[in-house]
């Protein structure tokens, strides 16, 4: 009985630390409203996942617990945010 419950504690707490770890596309989005520069939006929430260059432009995206959310910058300003949804 013992062993049961020390194994389900285990995998409650690894599952909500794996949801703990990332934030909803709302979230992500809540917490960059008056981001306006490449500073600030790393300062919010942190390194991308991945960017993309084009010349000047960079894509920064962002892996959230239901999509993901992506900001175009321009040289240091940004300029665009969207979003999209995980593939089910």
């Amino acid at each position: 009985m013992r062993r049961t419950l020390i194994r389900f504690a285990s995998l409650a707490f690894i599952a909500f630390a794996v949801a703990a770890c990332d934030d909803s596309s709302a979230e992500i989005l809540k917490k960059t409203e008056n981001v306006s520069t490449r500073d600030e939006l790393r300062a919010a929430i942190g390194d991308p996942d991945d960017i993309t260059k084009v010349g000047p432009i960079e894509t920064w995206t962002y892996n959230t617990s239901n999509g993901t959310v992506t900001f175009t910058l321009a040289g240091d300003s940004v300029t665009l945010k969207t979003t999209g949804s995980k593939a089910e």
